[in-house]
């Protein structure tokens, strides 16, 4: 159990949203899902609706703006003290900014960008938001990862830009490391996330990706929930090495895993 009401390290994913053709749809989704309540930002925010569980923040759905067609997709913010500095090690990394540097009214700065291995992924400047304020308990987001077929690209990539150490255990001919970052105060590095090569036998039209995972009680329990909600299974429940986990999508096509806590 994590509670957090103060900016994440440097590099640490901090917060993670989805932009949906029907934000009502989706919230009634995963509310019935996840158990997720909802604040409305209200109007001038695009009422981007943040996800709360037990009255602390996790995630947040907001729509699609106009005229934009790209699928719906969950997304990923790593924490950054400085979202301006951050897009020009981006750009001399050889990252592609997708979106400068802006401002969120008062709760943020932030920009999305595309690493040299494909993947996408944005950076957040804390403001009045400082992130996830809840994770790592039923509901609560539990962990991000981020997947690619160029694996030593993306590593060197995120090392040089974020400052990451990797920690790789043993997966066979699997690529896999997590991702470390300075934890302060002389702590010892904490592990916050994953970077790993998509499998070979996965289809040419999944794109590297940043995953999202929310932690559940029971992942068998959800998926037949998630199926009878309209969801899709992409894989499992199978158990893994960190828990019992599957691989699904809401019935918006945005895709995301489950994992027992």
């Amino acid at each position: 159990m994590t509670f957090r009401d103060s900016a994440w390290p440097e590099g640490a994913p901090c917060w993670v949203d989805m932009m949906a053709d029907d934000v009502d749809e989706a919230a009634r989704f995963y509310g019935d899902l996840l158990g997720w309540e909802f604040v409305d930002t209200g109007e001038d925010y695009g009422h981007y609706s943040i996800a709360m569980v037990d009255g602390r923040a996790t995630a947040a759905i907001g729509p699609k703006p106009p005229g934009v067609q790209a699928p719906s997709a969950w997304s990923t913010y790593l924490a950054v003290a400085d979202a301006d500095a951050t897009a020009e090690r981006i750009a001399a990394a050889g990252g592609k900014l997708l979106l400068p540097p802006g401002d969120v009214g008062e709760a943020a700065r932030m920009a999305v960008a595309v690493d040299p291995a494909g993947a996408v992924f944005g950076i957040w400047q804390a403001g009045r938001t400082t992130g996830v304020q809840i994770a790592n308990v039923p509901g609560a987001l539990t962990w991000n990862e981020c997947v690619v077929r160029d694996y030593p690209a993306a590593k060197r990539f995120y090392a040089e830009v974020f400052g990451y150490g990797f920690d790789e255990p043993s997966h066979g001919d699997f690529e896999y490391a997590t991702l470390r970052v300075d934890a302060g105060d002389g702590d010892e590095a904490a592990e916050v996330g994953g970077i790993g090569t998509l499998p070979d036998a996965a289809p040419v039209e999944i794109p590297p990706h940043w995953t999202t995972y929310f932690a559940v009680t029971e992942v068998d329990a959800v998926v037949t929930r998630l199926v009878d909600l309209g969801g899709t299974v992409h894989g499992g429940p199978v158990d893994s090495p960190r828990g019992r986990l599957a691989a699904v999508a809401d019935p918006g096509g945005a895709y995301f895993r489950v994992i027992e806590s």
